[in-house]
């Protein structure tokens, strides 16, 4: 069965406003960008994130609004912010509903979604500030539609009289994006290198789309059966994205484009114009009329809509600049950027 297709129609098909999303790779690694761009472009909104430590893939997202509420562990451009800038100024400003777990049990709940378990029962975060703060209440967790109404439960271990372990919810994904170094049409997908969570998600998503840097012929794939990771059987769209993951790495194909992601962190400081003036007026800064500071707004006009789709991206780019983010064979890296 060839389910390819290109990505405007796999996001146009598969991914729904108020979806339960969650995105593949880690940080800066194999992020799905190139469908993260084109999410944006279509306008789809009102997701639920349930995504491993994320990157600048989510920060995109929440910093234009299309988050209602987010699940996670942590989220920033490793190395280049520490704390993504937008998240963080959506949860500071009260505008995104966010709960937080810490990696280990977010990781456990993605694999238990994988299993089909109705909760998970864990020993961690006990006594710790994860379990006695929640960042979204019981009454607002009941507002939000597809959203688990409590954060964890105390319980006692029904085999264990006398010890206690948290429950806490498994996510129910709508939704998985990955990007894949290699893909055939059939949906058979190989992830070289750490596969994060992204097999999980692959197995616990209703819907699972797969962006590639490579595509292959489903006999090809097969050659070496220990090489592909992801079955046919769980995928319902293969896209052919060269580059998918700009400005992240892919591990075995191209290095993370510093350029991109520092550019990112400058940006994303302020929202927009408007921001950028009250920021710099607050620490007593003046702000330039004439030169103005870029900002995520900037940004996104860009690098996402002021092109239609993911060629017109790599043109904009530039071939050189992607020449020089090719890994060195053996050394598993690139030796031309700084």
């Amino acid at each position: 069965m060839d389910k390819t297709m290109s990505l405007s129609e796999a996001v146009a098909k598969y991914v729904e406003d108020g979806d339960v999303l969650s995105l593949g790779g880690f940080t800066t690694n194999r992020k799905p960008y190139a469908a993260v761009y084109e999410i944006l472009r279509q306008g789809k909104k009102d997701f639920v994130g349930w995504p491993g430590p994320g990157g600048g893939d989510w920060d995109l997202l929440i910093g234009e609004g299309r988050v209602k509420a987010y699940i996670n562990c942590y989220t920033a451009n490793s190395g280049f912010t520490n704390v993504a800038r937008r998240f963080r100024a959506a949860i500071e400003s009260g505008q995104l509903n966010y709960e937080d777990y810490s990696q280990d049990v977010l990781m456990l709940q993605l694999h238990a979604s994988a299993l089909g378990l109705p909760f998970l029962p864990v020993s961690l975060m006990q006594a710790s500030g994860l379990e006695e703060y929640w960042g979204m209440s019981e009454e607002k967790r009941n507002t939000l539609d597809k959203v688990d109404n409590k954060k964890l439960v105390r319980m006692e271990n029904p085999f264990k009289p006398g010890e206690e372990i948290l429950a806490v919810p498994v996510p129910r994904l709508d939704t998985a994006i990955i990007h894949a170094q290699m893909a055939s049409p059939d949906g058979t997908a190989i992830i070289m290198g750490d596969e994060f969570h992204d097999v999980d998600i692959a197995i616990a998503a209703k819907k699972v789309i797969i962006t590639c840097d490579e595509l292959v012929s489903n006999e090809f794939i097969r050659q070496d059966p220990s090489k592909p990771n992801i079955f046919s059987g769980c995928v319902d769209a293969v896209v052919h994205v060269p580059f998918g993951a700009w400005p992240s790495q892919c591990y075995g194909y191209y290095d993370d484009d510093p350029q991109a992601l520092r550019e990112y962190d400058k940006a994303s400081r302020y929202q927009d114009a408007a921001d950028a003036k009250v920021s710099l007026e607050k620490k007593g800064l003046e702000y330039d009329e004439k030169n103005p500071p870029e900002t995520f707004e900037d940004y996104c006009q860009k690098w996402i809509y002021s092109v239609e789709n993911q060629d017109q991206l790599l043109d904009k780019i530039g071939g050189a600049r992607l020449t020089k983010l090719r890994v060195v064979p053996g050394l598993g890296y690139s030796t031309s950027i700084k």
